[in-house]
């Protein structure tokens, strides 16, 4: 399970004194102790860590426009480091052109033909890449494909 390599992950940083992926891993897991206390279940199933993991991610990187936009080098390159950290838990996300294949295929197997349909296609291909694209890529792509 994912919540079992975190705290493996957690251990070897501490015995490699690796503090920056510390802190993101002991940070990871409050936020994951928190989804299980916010949903009441004992164990997290993968895909909720997951998403707790994308959450986390979606938070650096609106830190990171913030910083950067106040001119803030040091915690830029603090919130890329955990950022970092963060990505290498998440799956391999698939290229543009795999979503693009993916879209079409969907479009074509819903018969979606017009912007009315765009909401049923998004669904549809957010469940068959499963996490492994960005939702904001998936939406541009299905608009453009239903113009």
């Amino acid at each position: 399970m994912l919540t079992d390599k975190i705290a493996t992950d957690m251990k070897e940083a501490m015995r490699a004194k690796d503090a920056a992926r510390l802190s993101t891993l002991r940070m990871l897991k409050s936020a994951i102790d928190y989804h299980k206390i916010e949903k009441k279940q004992e164990q997290l199933a993968d895909a909720d860590v997951t998403a707790v993991i994308k959450k986390q991610i979606k938070q650096r990187q609106d830190s990171i426009e913030g910083f950067e936009k106040g001119g803030r080098a040091d915690l830029v390159q603090k919130e890329q480091t955990e950022l970092a950290v963060l990505k290498s838990y998440l799956p391999e996300e698939l290229s543009q052109a795999q979503v693009e294949e993916v879209v079409k295929a969907t479009i074509a197997e819903l018969g979606a033909t017009t912007k009315a349909d765009m909401g049923k296609v998004v669904k549809a291909v957010q469940t068959k890449v499963a996490g492994r694209a960005d939702n904001h890529l998936v939406s541009q792509l299905v608009s453009a494909s239903l113009a």
